[in-house]
């Protein structure tokens, strides 16, 4: 009887990005990255079907290219960054393209789905196996108590509850 062997696979951060958009004002779009994050996979073949995807993310390195912005969003409206420091993401299921897991933040932890593009396996010039991932997603942020929002004079409101999610990850086969 043969077992399966489970490969270890380590994010490469140099090669990978963590990111959101949300509408602004409803007429914009705001960017955002974390800059501060981790993430590996354990899978049993080359496919990635079934593989177990792990990501955590520290709140305080959330870049919006404002540093005022930054501060309200690593504030109690928001994050609450002192109370909760991390995101964390777990998956239950990879068919091949829909990674479903477990997203975790302020203490909240909601289902959800997203889009996954399995770019391939290359090995990179220094002999490193590497696996390429495009993931993307919609959360609504009131779901995970991040429910501070404002009017304008116009009535639109400032911050979308819908959050998109974009995330480029490289893995390094360990």
């Amino acid at each position: 009887m043969e077992t399966a062997t489970t490969t270890k696979w380590n994010i490469d951060n140099a090669h990978s990005e963590v990111g959101f958009k949300v509408k602004h004002m409803m007429i914009s779009t705001v960017k955002g990255a974390f800059e501060d994050f981790n993430a590996f996979v354990e899978t049993e073949s080359d496919d990635f079907k079934n593989a177990k995807f792990n990501f955590t993310a520290k709140i305080d390195s959330i870049n919006t290219k404002n540093k005022d912005r930054d501060a309200h969003l690593k504030s109690e409206d928001f994050f609450n960054t002192a109370a909760h420091p991390e995101m964390k993401f777990e998956s239950k299921s990879f068919d091949g393209d829909k990674i479903i897991g477990d997203l975790t933040i302020k203490n909240v932890t909601k289902e959800i789905a997203l889009n996954t593009d399995f770019n391939g396996i290359a090995v990179d010039p220094y002999g490193q196996t590497k696996a390429g991932f495009e993931i993307t997603g919609k959360i609504n942020r009131k779901d995970f108590g991040l429910t501070w929002n404002a009017v304008t004079e116009a009535g639109s409101i400032v911050v979308s509850d819908t959050i998109n999610l974009v995330a480029d990850f490289q893995f390094i086969k360990q």
